[in-house]
């Protein structure tokens, strides 16, 4: 790993003796962008050549026509980090992660039903298409208490106008401060996209993967341990699971004994061809400009996805399973393996037509999927297939005012039959006081995921006769300069989960939860800011969702512009949630599940830090877990919060990182 660093730190600097400085020129708000905690974040920012040649770099979604600009803020951590302040992870960079403001897999059709790693894979949604005059390259690193490092690889380029290429890549490296915590992670992402010259035929390719490396201690087995002083080493704490003999942190040693490795790959081509409305421009005596204006757009996409879960223990204490997951071994140190393999393959034919020839942000689209799907269980092989239709109108308009949608789609055939999924919203911008308000409405009718089917490698003996959820959510955003208000309300029927570590439940009653969100910022001297968001959760006690019911986080910021060239912000942050029955987690299945007997009460976490960027060079230094600290026994930092029952957060965490934008 050194040697890696190594070598990406001699590029970073050879790159940076031809690099052009980066200037930051304006910061804009995105119309669509969701408000509050646990809101979809969108790169708003633009850069400039300090000299006359200028840097042209923006890039779009896969599945959107809205064109972004890159972003290289420093006030905000979440900008570096893996794990948004709104999720709780199990203490370990790279552990398990739930979100703390409501959420719910919330699409129709198929899901294998495994996604408490998903914040560390890259996905096919998520990538982006990038559109750059010059070749561009991001390097980040990071280095944290614990041995912990994280690697971040950015390139794209246009050798062409035509043809843009690119690749991401991210080492998540953690041993953890625990016992049997070690996590080690790799998620890479190739992608290319080509237009013709006439403009007429347009494709794209993505290859990306992940390689999830996940070890499970099972929490600690008495927090009292923890203000022990004859365990002031936390790796003198005792746990519940996993091989502990001559166990040494080492991000070096990425075996897994104990606990969850999932792979993923995913190949994606996209093909389109547009009838329309050609047109040149004479740029000079020998160049000629094409253009074209789409009138009716023929597009096919093929995807073929791999997915492997698997759950392993070299060592298992045969009283332990049988307690906790109703496991019987044949010997009292026995091996538990359970395997899970998928493969999916789907086509999608699309005809798109575009009612103005000038504005391709307007279109209405129909489309057939046709998806086969193969499973390796440790039960044997099944094959099943989907057959659905689905159907958008978009309509951004020129002015730039309106932003109309709605989409839909129907599952006709196969395991999901009769699952469906109908989304609106209506956006309208306002001026630039007031920003622009949004109306939103969902309803999703779908299947359990495949982990509550009997069939289910992670399913022992639960009844698979579970029935639809239905998910219906509708509510309203606003933008403004000054404050970003959001609500939504959300009525959950059948909803699926895991009562405890191995069995499966559908509450029968309906589920009501609302949410109002808040978020501004209070300019509170020339250089003083104060940044605060929060979000009020309303729901029935007695319903089997885990929330707290107040979430916030501040931050107290000294920040600006010194020196011609050194934009600065330092200060402190603060999150704090209310006291509630957090979610356990079964290392097993992979889940967070229900509990009722464990309420957490955590003192608000405290972060002092010092980011800086001068040019197209970014660092941060941060000390984490501030609230830790305590005089009891001597001076340390041994107060515990908890991040789920039995799985205590870190006490003090340094983090030290850089990031360098540069061109070639």
């Amino acid at each position: 790993m050194k040697l890696i660093f190594f070598l990406l730190l001699v590029l970073g600097l050879h790159s940076m003796l031809y690099a052009q400085d980066l200037e930051v020129i304006r910061r804009v708000g995105a119309i669509g962008k969701s408000v509050g905690a646990g809101s979809q974040r969108q790169d708003t920012i633009a850069f400039e050549h300090r000299k006359d040649d200028t840097l042209v770099l923006s890039y779009r979604y896969l599945d959107s026509t809205r064109r972004n600009t890159l972003d290289s803020s420093i006030n905000d951590f979440d900008h570096y980090y893996s794990v948004p302040s709104s999720w709780q992870y199990l203490g370990n960079n790279g552990a398990a992660a739930t979100p703390l403001i409501f959420s719910l897999n919330a699409k129709p059709g198929w899901d294998a039903g495994f996604h408490s790693f998903d914040l560390y894979k890259f996905t096919l949604e998520g990538t982006k298409l990038y559109k750059t005059n010059r070749p561009f390259s991001m390097l980040g690193y990071q280095l944290a208490s614990g041995k912990e490092q994280m690697i971040q690889v950015l390139h794209t380029q246009n050798p062409r106008p035509n043809v843009n290429f690119g690749f991401d890549y991210r080492l998540i490296n953690a041993p953890g401060l625990f016992l049997n915590q070690n996590n080690n992670h790799n998620a890479w992402r190739l992608y290319g996209n080509y237009q013709g010259k006439r403009k007429r035929y347009n494709g794209t390719i993505i290859l990306l993967g992940s390689n999830i490396r996940a070890s499970q201690n099972g929490g600690i087995v008495n927090d009292s341990q923890l203000v022990d002083k004859n365990r002031k080493q936390r790796f003198a704490v005792d746990v519940n699971l996993g091989d502990i003999n001559g166990y040494r942190p080492n991000p070096f040693v990425t075996t897994v004994k104990t606990g969850n490795i999932y792979k993923e790959f995913s190949f994606f081509l996209r093909q389109s061809y547009d009838l329309g409305k050609k047109d040149s421009i004479a740029i000079n005596d020998s160049t000629t400009e094409f253009l074209f204006y789409p009138k009716l757009r023929f597009q096919h996409t093929f995807t073929f996805s791999k997915y492997s879960y698997r759950y392993l223990d070299v060592e298992a204490d045969s009283t332990l399973y049988s307690n906790w997951f109703h496991i019987d071994l044949p010997s009292p140190n026995d091996t538990v393996l359970l395997n899970e393999k998928w493969q999916v393959l789907s086509n999608d034919f699309l005809l798109l037509q575009f009612p103005d020839t000038k504005n391709t942000a307007e279109f209405f689209l129909a489309g057939l999927t046709l998806q086969n799907i193969k499973g390796t269980l440790d039960s044997g092989n099944t094959n099943l297939h989907n057959i659905f239709v689905h159907a958008e109108y978009r309509n951004r308009t020129r002015n730039k005012k309106w932003d109309i949608l709605a989409k839909g789609e129907l599952y006709l055939n196969g395991y999901n039959s009769g699952d469906y999924g109908a989304y609106a919203s209506l956006s309208r911008y306002l001026n630039k006081r007031w920003g622009y308000v949004n109306l939103f409405f969902n309803n999703v009718n779908r299947s359990p995921s495949f982990i509550f089917d009997p069939r289910s490698s992670f399913n022992w003996g639960n009844a698979g006769n579970f029935k639809k959820e239905n998910i219906i959510s509708f509510g309203a955003t606003a933008h403004n300069p000054f404050v970003q208000l959001g609500f939504t309300n959300y009525l959950v029927t059948n909803y699926a989960y895991f009562e405890n570590y191995t069995q499966t439940a559908q509450y029968s009653k309906p589920i009501n939860l609302s949410r109002f969100s808040v978020a501004t910022t209070v300019k509170l001297s020339k250089r003083w800011n104060w940044y605060v968001e929060g979000s009020l959760q309303v729901s029935d006690a007695s319903a089997p969702v885990r929330v707290p019911h107040f979430y916030s986080r501040s931050r107290l910021a000294y920040e600006g512009k010194f020196f011609k060239n050194l934009l600065l912000s330092t200060g402190l942050e603060a999150r704090y949630f209310t006291p509630y029955k957090a979610y356990g987690f079964s290392a097993v299945t992979g889940q967070f599940v229900k509990q009722d007997s464990v309420t957490l009460k955590n003192l608000p976490d405290i972060a002092a830090y010092v980011h800086f960027r001068i040019r197209g060079f970014a660092a941060y230094i941060r000390a984490e877990n501030l609230n830790t600290v305590s005089t009891v026994n001597g001076f340390g930092f041994i107060n515990n919060n908890f991040a789920a029952p039995h799985y205590p957060t870190p006490g003090l965490m340094v983090r030290v990182g850089i990031r360098w934008w540069f061109l070639n």
